[in-house]
């Protein structure tokens, strides 16, 4: 095979609209939220809302579906590697509001690259979006925090020792975690309170003496997701919105040994209750 045969597009994978998987970000976002244009029948959208670990039954109540799409058959995406996450984009309407319910998501411990765990919110940023609501299953460090309990996020820790801004983006993650979404959230829920996300790499579960040093640093909550996207969010203009699901109390607090299919049981426990919150909170965004 000659030189001009072997090119590096025969090499690489091509995404379903013909796009290139390692293309600029913003094009893979414009290009996928095209796509989903296309496929919802519907130019726009207002919200997005992105779903964490066993969080899948609470989109059936945060609205009307309108139209469904498998991820991998938009550009830029790939089915979700991790168990509890549902690999679709459902397009449903909340009181007039056309919304994006993400189920599912590309965590950085998958190896995949910062741009993909962060192309859901650029995609939603692309598609017209102004607001995106982030929600995840966490380890809760708190005294008093109970398995179950929803919990706002109020600013967070980014542990991962990267970023999905290059260059010199010097963006403002002052208010990352919209106050005027939390106090519409705690005025639908008064019972919500409020706590700092740590997120770290993963995929192992922290050691006791992690979640020391993290109860020292101010951190209320951990987890492996959300802050990549919730920086991303805010360097495309979106306003974001932060709610954490305590699935389990972090190592150490209990003597219990944690499981991920103890996370996705108490995720799914609890997501029909979080999809009413987040389907009146979609309402007021």
């Amino acid at each position: 095979m000659t030189g001009s045969d072997h090119t590096a597009t025969n090499d690489t994978p091509i995404s379903p609209a013909g796009i290139r998987p390692d293309a600029d970000p913003a094009a893979l976002a414009e290009a996928a939220a095209a796509a989903l244009a296309a496929r919802t029948g519907l130019a726009t959208h207002d919200v997005a809302v992105v779903l964490g670990s066993g969080w899948r039954p609470a989109a059936d109540v945060i609205g009307d579906a309108v139209a469904e799409v498998p991820m991998a058959e938009l550009p830029g995406f790939a089915a979700p590697g991790v168990v509890g996450h549902g690999g679709t984009i459902r397009s449903v309407t909340v009181a007039g509001r056309r919304v994006l319910v993400l189920l599912g998501r590309t965590h950085l411990y998958e190896g995949k690259g910062v741009a993909r765990v962060v192309h859901g919110v650029r995609t939603a940023a692309a598609a017209g979006c102004r607001v995106v609501v982030l929600t995840n299953a966490a380890g809760g460090l708190r005294d008093g925090m109970r398995v179950g309990q929803p919990v706002l996020i109020s600013d967070h820790l980014n542990l991962t020792a990267t970023s999905p801004l290059v260059g010199a983006q010097f963006v403002d993650l002052t208010d990352l975690y919209s106050p005027r979404l939390r106090a519409a959230a705690r005025k639908i829920d008064p019972t919500l309170e409020e706590g700092v996300y740590a997120g770290l790499p993963g995929p192992h579960f922290e050691t006791p003496a992690e979640i020391r040093m993290l109860r020292t640093l101010g951190a209320d909550l951990v987890g492996m997701s959300t802050v990549l996207e919730a920086i991303a969010a805010r360097a495309a203009g979106l306003e974001v919105f932060g709610l954490s699901l305590v699935t389990n109390l972090a190592a150490g607090i209990t003597g219990e040994p944690l499981n991920h299919e103890e996370v996705l049981e108490a995720g799914r426990a609890a997501a029909t209750t979080m999809g009413g919150l987040l389907r009146d909170l979609a309402a007021k965004a």
